[in-house]
């Protein structure tokens, strides 16, 4: 956007792949010039990610086209849409400032050693706002509605988890992320994002889940599909037929997307008996866990965690996954205890802004509420916290 808050370009999306371009020097693509001119410690100061859709990449795109004029700024959507109500200079919370891939976590600042490297000095940053601080108010009639800076959703949805720090966070729908909730800034070989109360969340991210699972799925209603068919909703039938399955030598990898697991799956071990729709989800299943358990030691070496809080569609749809889950990590486990995790955080975060407490102090009212007292101590059983 413009200083007059008028949006001069298209909404940019995480899927935008523009950097894996050949970099007009012809040294690789845009992205890997992009990570090398960084560099590793930088990287850690970022956070450990630089997704390829992330907004450094696109922009330092633009910048290497000539396309990125002095004075734009670059926004998030919600944030944009908030300036344009509020008639405001655009800010931006740090929960969502870290999604930048810009953000110095050491100091919750902009990096501008890395904006001025990546040849993108000339463009002006939205303000960073505090946990709570308003961002403007929206006039309507005579009322003035406070609004606060857009959150990140993985922020709220782990707030909406009510985690306790000694608990470990499974969050499996589309993807899925193992992490964990800690005091102050460790960094270390994984990612690292801003919480709230000063806080952070260190975690492992796109990890296999349901779009992994779905290429499963899409296999076995191919032929149904192009014969014109509506196949009906196959989870129902792939959750007992796994279901029924206690054990398989049947080997499955769901790295069918580039991730912290690999970027090449695979079905092996194949024998008669094996293949068939309950050994092949039972199978990726386990992969899941070995995956979920792999990440989790990264990001808590000691395995210290007294409990798995599970959150996320899959994790409620699917209670033999769940099962496996808590088999392989040998600990107590629970389900985040409201089907809309994320909806919860903001609810929260509300709450603390409105009554000017912690964000800590709000959820812990919640969790003695749902009587939550931390290590696992409410089983994923307990069906009555589910709603």
């Amino acid at each position: 956007m413009n200083s007059e808050g008028q949006a001069v370009s298209n909404c940019f999306g995480w899927r935008d792949q523009r950097v894996l371009e050949l970099h007009s020097s012809g040294a690789g693509s845009y992205y890997k010039i992009l990570q090398e001119r960084i560099g590793a410690q930088h990287c850690r100061e970022l956070g450990n990610e630089l997704p390829v859709g992330a907004p450094i990449s696109f922009l330092y795109w633009l910048a290497e086209q000539g396309k990125l004029e002095p004075d734009l700024i670059p926004v998030s959507l919600g944030d944009f849409v908030l300036s344009s109500l509020c008639h405001e200079p655009p800010s931006v919370d740090t929960t969502t400032a870290m999604t930048y891939e810009l953000l110095n976590l050491s100091t919750l600042q902009w990096h501008f050693d890395v904006i001025e490297q990546l040849g993108l000095s000339a463009v002006r940053w939205p303000t960073l706002r505090k946990q709570g601080e308003l961002a403007g108010s929206m006039k309507m009639g005579a009322a003035s509605i406070p609004c606060f800076a857009s959150v990140g959703d993985y922020h709220c949805a782990l707030l909406g988890a009510l985690l306790f720090e000694d608990e470990l966070s499974l969050n499996i729908s589309t993807g899925s992320q193992v992490s964990r909730i800690v005091p102050g800034l460790a960094p270390g070989d994984y990612q690292t994002r801003p919480f709230f109360d000063g806080k952070f969340a260190n975690t492992i991210s796109h990890l296999p889940a349901g779009r992994s699972l779905n290429v499963l799925v899409d296999l076995l209603t191919e032929i149904a599909k192009a014969q014109g068919a509506i196949p009906a909703d196959p989870w129902s039938y792939i959750a007992s037929a796994a279901a029924a399955v206690n054990r398989t030598d049947l080997e499955v990898n769901l790295s069918f997307y580039p991730g912290p697991c690999g970027d090449r799956g695979a079905i092996t071990n194949i024998s008669e008996k094996t293949l068939n729709v309950g050994t092949l989800f039972r199978a990726a299943f386990e992969n899941m866990a070995e995956c979920y358990y792999a990440s989790a030691l990264r990001i808590w070496p000691d395995h210290s965690w007294r409990g798995i809080v599970f959150s996320g569609g899959l994790a409620f749809k699917l209670p033999q996954l769940r099962q496996i889950i808590q088999d392989r990590f040998q600990t107590e486990s629970r389900l985040c205890p409201v089907a809309e995790d994320t909806l919860c955080g903001l609810l929260l975060l509300a709450k603390a802004f409105n009554g000017k407490t912690s964000v800590e102090e709000a959820a812990t009212e919640l969790r003695e509420r749902y009587g939550l007292t931390g290590g696992g101590s409410l089983r994923f059983e307990d069906e009555q916290f589910r709603g």
